[in-house]
């Protein structure tokens, strides 16, 4: 019998998820009225909830399709979100990172878009590697924008690379789509 519970999409991990899509358009309010402090409080958040969701879903056993893929679109809104938040409170630094700014927005969105052209869905793998990259990111955001050195946000702009390479391998390894794999190495060993 199935656990009533995990069928209902009203769950707590799926309400932290929603807590981002809630907060985008405040994000995008406060960086257009030029409040940085608020936004980057609201941002913390944010990355507060999606520390969170994966964290109580497996928990309370409440791991589901939905979740995961309810998870991959907030992560979506979320970095576009950050982007153009981040160019209108500090266009300066923005444009001066552009590059690397560029880096991470195409490791966000050309794995979805690659796993969208294979399986006609966007995928949510929710690798270790992703994982690390959304955390040095997250991390180097803070240390850029407060006045510390660029390095840790360039160093991340890579590693968000290195994730973004793992998860395009992983959809063209994978015959169907599957949400949660963690790394390429457990697609490459279920093949033999």
């Amino acid at each position: 019998m199935k656990n009533n519970q995990a069928e209902s999409k009203l769950t707590l991990p799926n309400l932290l998820t929603g807590f981002r899509f809630l907060a985008a358009p405040g994000l995008l309010w406060l960086a257009w009225h030029g409040y940085p402090i608020a936004f980057m409080a609201l941002l913390a958040a944010g990355f507060l909830s999606d520390l969170l969701d994966g964290m109580v879903a497996r928990w309370m056993g409440l791991t589901s399709e939905f979740g995961a893929i309810l998870d991959s679109w907030a992560d979506v809104i979320n970095y576009l979100t950050i982007a153009v938040g981040c160019w209108w409170l500090w266009p300066e630094i923005v444009t001066r990172e552009l590059l690397y700014v560029g880096m991470i927005i195409a490791s966000c969105l050309l794995p979805a878009l690659f796993g969208f052209s294979k399986f006609g869905r966007f995928t949510s793998y929710h690798t270790w590697s992703v994982k690390m990259a959304a955390a040095c990111m997250g991390i180097s955001l803070y240390i850029l924008f407060f006045g510390g050195p660029v390095w840790p946000f360039r160093m991340a702009a890579y590693v968000c690379v290195m994730a973004a390479c793992e998860e395009i391998l992983i959809t063209w390894l994978l015959p169907s789509p599957r949400s949660n794999v963690k790394t390429i190495w457990r697609v490459i060993k279920s093949r033999h």
